[in-house]
Order: structure tokens, then C-alpha cells, then sequence
């Protein structure tokens, strides 16, 4: 918190009185705000991810749906093939999809959740200088570089764990 307290001038009758003007300002509170993705995929609750990502309410509300919405739409490109020969083996939704269950829920659709998480942390961490442009901010913003390649690596990981792919592809050239 930054205060500005402001002394009372000399001679003022009531020199007991100091005002004191917060001038930081309050994070948004987390909204729930679902965004309802296609038949297949899992709705995605914005309010889960700011408290699964750390999100303290700082960034906007369309702000953070604009990057979760990018998001989505690239991690549902990325499965495209994959969803279309699920539902050609009559599956009509990812929870459908054997896969093990983690506290009563398939871990695809965790993978899939964290995909989204990740690429959207990823993509407002870019942003971070236009959200502070000043000298600080740019620092902050150069020193979070590898968060940004760590969250689209996860995000990378989580798709192909989620189509049982291995991690990396190595080719002898």
C-alpha cells in the first residue's frame, strides 16, 4: 500500500489531524465467469484459473478473457485430428475419453484445463510491459521471459500427454 499523508500546516487548530490518501490501486475481485467452450471441450471457470494460476485480480476482467478466448481457440486447433478421430470412436465429449480419474475427474480434462491455464498465463505475461511501460515494468517483464517459455512448454506438454504423444520428437538428420 502507498500512503501520502499530509501534515497539517503550522499554526492549525487541530494539529492532531493527518489525512491519509491510499493511492494503490485495489485489485479487481475475481469474477466467475465461465466461457462456454464447443460440445467436446470442457467450459473453462476464469475464476478457477486465477486461483490455480496466482492471478491476484490485477488484470482485467476482458482482458483476461480475451487471452483465455486465444487460448481456447489455439489449444483447440492443436487437438483438431486428435478430437475428430475421438468422436469417430463415438466419444462426444473429452470426459468420455478413457483416460485414469484424478479426485473424481478425468485427467484429460485436467491436461486439457492446463493447456489453457498455461497459454493464457503465458500470453498476459507477454503483455506485462504494456500493462507497466515504465523502467521497472520492463525489467520485471525481461526477468519473467523464461515463465513465458515455461508456460508454453507445459501448455505444449499437457496437449500431447493429452493424446498420449510423447513430449519430444527427435529426428537424426
Amino acid at each position: 500500500m502507498v500512503s501520502i499523508a499530509i501534515e497539517p500546516a503550522p499554526g492549525d487548530q487541530n494539529p492532531g489531524n493527518n489525512l491519509e490518501i491510499d493511492v494503490t490501486p485495489s485489485p479487481v475481485p475475481p469474477v466467475s465467469t465461465v466461457i462456454k467452450n464447443t460440445d467436446f471441450w470442457p467450459d473453462i471457470d476464469l475464476k478457477q484459473y486465477r486461483e490455480d494460476m496466482r492471478q491476484d485480480g490485477t488484470i482485467t476482467q476482458p482482458r483476461l478473457l480475451e487471452a483465455a478466448r486465444n487460448a481456447i481457440n489455439e489449444v483447440n486447433d492443436r487437438l483438431a485430428n486428435w478430437r475428430k478421430q475421438q468422436q469417430s470412436a463415438g466419444y462426444s465429449e473429452l470426459d468420455q475419453v478413457p483416460a485414469d480419474r484424478l479426485d473424481d475427474e478425468s485427467t484429460r480434462v485436467q491436461l486439457y484445463r492446463r493447456a489453457v491455464f498455461c497459454l493464457t498465463q503465458a500470453s498476459l505475461t507477454e503483455r506485462f510491459r504494456s500493462f507497466d511501460a515504465t523502467n521497472s515494468g520492463n525489467k520485471r517483464a525481461e526477468s519473467l521471459e523464461p515463465t513465458v517459455d515455461d508456460l508454453r512448454r507445459d501448455a505444449d506438454w499437457a496437449i500431447n500427454d493429452c493424446q498420449a504423444l510423447p513430449r519430444m520428437t527427435i529426428e537424426l538428420i
